[in-house]
């Protein structure tokens, strides 16, 4: 980098390979913040000479970042990484890194996560590689579900299940549905989950199929506040074999006011005597017509 009376102009392009290779000895030798202030030096020697790599480098010092457990500032270098790679024509490689940020830091701020999944998503459909926006859109969704931000959940089930209906997949529509009637029926609105399942009739197949009935058997207990008929239907393989966050909200379902299954007067004066009564009382019934209706 230095200059003199022959050499006026530093010699960018061979200091980043300077730089870069005192990184990876850094690095080796367990020295990781000499190695991150390596690569951003690598970064500035590149990008005063215009060169493409010191992107790379950004994204390489957010990862030793992370070998230090400075996930957030980590997370920040690989964000910023990131939009330079969008800037440079490489969208692709920008959601990569996204996606990268987001496992960093998912188990310390699931909020942040939740943010970069989605920008990711972003970056994918508008390149129309909808099925990486879709592992990205589901990994937002399940987060925001973990997190029991449940209107947030709900909008991202709905994006999930229009593009997996506009690719066609229409049984994996079947099951954002179970999922999004689940997450309403947790934030006590039973009208939007009626509306989702009716709204759901238009997908191909949906009505009439194993998905549909336990959907609408689920409703209905709901709706007569009958807990047992609830319970049984979350705890039929179609729900209980989901991904673990939907499979805990269907195990966890409560009806309100009670969820207990309104029984006949009769029923429970009987419960409450005995056996022996509700053998008497039935002997009764019986005898009341035994000599015939005349």
């Amino acid at each position: 980098l230095k200059t003199g009376f022959l050499k006026w102009k530093p010699d960018y392009d061979s200091a980043a390979t300077e730089y870069g290779k005192a990184a990876v000895a850094f690095k080796n030798a367990k020295q990781f913040d000499q190695a991150r202030e390596a690569c951003l030096r690598e970064a500035e020697a590149h990008e005063n000479n215009k060169a493409y790599p010191f992107i790379d480098s950004y994204e390489q010092a957010g990862m030793m970042l992370k070998e230090m457990q400075r996930l957030p500032e980590a997370v920040q270098l690989i964000e910023k990484a990131s939009m330079m790679y969008l800037e440079n024509g490489t969208p692709d490689t920008a959601a990569i890194a996204l996606e990268r940020a987001g496992k960093l830091i998912e188990n310390v701020s699931p909020e942040k996560a939740v943010q970069l999944y989605q920008q990711a998503a972003s970056v994918f459909e508008n390149e129309e590689r909808l099925r990486q926006a879709l592992e990205m859109l589901g990994k937002a969704s399940r987060l925001l579900v973990r997190g029991r931000r449940l209107d947030e959940a709900a909008l991202s089930l709905q994006k999930e299940k229009s593009i997996y209906k506009e690719i066609e997949n229409y049984p994996t529509c079947y099951k954002k549905t179970i999922a999004q009637v689940l997450v309403h029926l947790h934030r006590n609105d039973y009208v939007a989950a009626e509306r989702c399942v009716r709204e759901s009739y238009s997908i191909p197949g949906f009505n009439g199929s194993e998905d549909c009935a336990a959907l609408e058997q689920l409703l209905e207990g709901y709706d007569q506040q009958d807990q047992d008929q609830v319970s049984e239907v979350c705890n039929l393989p179609l729900f209980k074999y989901m991904d673990n966050d939907y499979a805990k909200l269907g195990l966890t379902l409560v009806v309100p006011g009670g969820g207990i299954k309104k029984k006949s007067p009769n029923a429970a004066q009987d419960k409450a005597r005995g056996p022996a009564a509700v053998g008497s009382h039935a002997d009764e019934e019986e005898d009341e017509y035994s000599g015939g209706l005349c």
